[in-house]
């Protein structure tokens, strides 16, 4: 009898799992096929782990860097964000965040290779460009003989993902060192990793752009002064859906890529350009045709699972790996399976929704529980609605205009930089696309660039017979807005605006403060 109910999707309840005391009192019960297939993903990664650990520039980095402890629970990561999951949707979620997790792995081993401090290899230093985490990578696609790297990704982004309080040393250092609390968590964790001196000191030179506001661009001007190289600045068009600000936007696209050849000694390969962007390409029409299946009653790659692998291969990755490519087609035929199967991603879809702003990395899982709880199946996230054009691959012109494009849609800008019309007037398109009933709007309370447009969103609901729950987070900073306090904004409305009950009653209300 446990067998067969352990099979089936909803028939485990989830909220009994966590105590208060430790992550969780045990692991899932799937059925014997699913909890099989969970069990040897989850030893795969702890492989992925181990294999990370046994170079000892790698075990090193334990020791010299304070963040590194936050990859310890990876495993756990995979656990929050598989709950409940049961065939296609289990399968999906392990294929599509272990490339991620096995390509950080991959990122760091490089990182900790070159840093002065532990592997001090100045020649592979010499060949890294560092990137702001804003900063997507695919002008480096240019450059087959560089390495491109992000030290801020792992040792903030990531590590708050892994632990929801693993970065919030270096906010109150940030704090401590004379910056006002009300900063968003992000420039203010990266400008504590600084000051604490928990940085790799590598690369020939860095590349920031002009990203989302004020405090992310000041946090990259104090930044630079740490690692002490040339430093670009790209200056994307803040109007960046005029068509009058393009000749500026490529010139600033020619204008970096000219920075890198003189400061590297590399020159632009358009082959090798050519080539990654094809992979790039393929991606794109891969997410493009997830979408349309989102649009239908069975909807497979959506919430967490979309949001994560597109950031990975949109923002860094890029296309330089044809690995990706394996991936997506192992990721096509699972997704073609569930949504032929009518397999549904939780135990039943009450509401389809989209989810608005920036999410908060502490709580990335919060989709999965939307989910479980209440039947809420979050399609699509606003960062993941950015780009969608093909970049041409044959000629010249037209690549750097399309590239200057994709600078100025990039993840973290692409809705708080162009205007009314890309950061509220949009969400009404994609609401009748995914024909959504409800927008899950994330309130980051540290940000000020969406915080403007509180009212308008609210006048706008109304009008087009929307929902909108509002979900208060501060993004790294759990103490301004716990996981309890997110879940309880949607509780209440769920209860007193659509009268319903939970379909998993366990996971309305329960103690994970100590939960990683």
């Amino acid at each position: 009898m446990v067998g067969k109910m352990g099979k089936r999707m909803g028939s485990e309840r989830l909220g009994s799992f966590y105590t208060g005391k430790r992550a969780k009192k045990r692991r899932e019960w799937r059925g014997v096929k699913d909890t099989l297939y969970d069990y040897s993903q989850w030893l795969r990664i702890w492989g992925v782990l181990l294999g990370f650990a046994s170079k000892p520039n790698n075990v090193k980095a334990f020791f010299r860097y304070r963040w590194m402890l936050n990859f310890m629970v990876v495993p756990d990561f995979f656990d929050r964000h598989t709950e409940g999951m049961r065939d296609s949707q289990l399968r999906i979620t392990h294929t599509a965040l272990s490339i991620v997790v096995i390509d950080m792995c991959k990122s760091m081993t490089k990182m900790f290779r070159a840093d002065p401090s532990i592997g001090n290899d100045t020649k592979l230093s010499k060949k890294m460009v560092l990137f702001d985490e804003n900063m997507m990578s695919e002008i480096m696609n240019g450059f087959p003989n560089l390495t491109w790297t992000c030290v801020e990704v792992p040792a903030v982004y990531t590590s708050a993902m892994m632990v929801q309080d693993g970065v919030v040393h270096y906010t109150d250092a940030a704090q401590t060192y004379g910056i006002p609390s009300d900063v968003c968590p992000m420039p203010l964790a990266e400008l504590g990793v600084a000051l604490e001196d928990d940085y790799p000191k590598i690369g020939a030179c860095a590349v920031h752009c002009n990203t989302t506001c004020d405090g992310s661009l000041m946090g990259n001007s104090l930044e630079s002064q740490y690692f002490g190289i040339p430093t670009f600045e790209l200056a994307v068009p803040i109007r960046h859906t005029y068509e009058s600000v393009e000749p500026y936007a490529v010139e600033e696209i020619k204008n970096c890529i000219a920075f890198i050849e003189k400061h590297t000694g590399e020159t632009f390969d358009w082959n090798a350009f050519f080539k990654s962007m094809e992979i790039f390409n393929i991606e794109t029409q891969n997410m493009l045709d997830w979408f349309e299946i989102s649009r239908t009653k069975y909807p497979q790659m959506i919430g967490t699972n979309l949001a994560l692998y597109r950031y990975c291969v949109y923002q860094a990755t890029g296309g330089r790996y044809d690995v990706f490519l394996k991936v997506e087609e192992k990721l096509n035929r699972y997704i073609k399976r569930g949504y032929e199967r009518k397999e549904l991603v939780c135990k039943e879809i009450r509401h389809r929704a989209l989810t608005w702003g920036v999410q908060s990395a502490y709580y990335t899982a919060f989709t999965v529980w939307l989910q479980n709880c209440w039947g809420v199946a979050a399609l699509a996230d606003m960062l993941s609605l950015c780009s969608t054009r093909i970049v041409d691959t044959q000629n010249k012109e037209q690549a750097l205009k399309d590239l200057a494009y994709l600078y100025g849609k990039m993840i973290m800008r692409s809705r708080s930089n162009g205007g009314y019309e890309v950061g509220v007037e949009d969400l009404w398109r994609f609401c009748e696309s995914f024909d959504v009933d409800i927008v899950i709007m994330y309130c980051h309370i540290g940000c000020k660039a969406m915080s403007g447009y509180h009212g308008l969103f609210e006048e706008e609901a109304r009008k087009h017979g929307i929902h909108l729950i509002w979900v208060n987070h501060n993004l790294m900073k759990p103490e301004d807005g716990s996981r309890k306090d997110m879940r309880t904004e949607v509780n209440r409305y769920m209860r007193t605006v659509f009268q319903e009950q939970p379909l998993d009653p366990s996971l309305e209300d329960f103690d994970d403060d100590r939960n990683w």
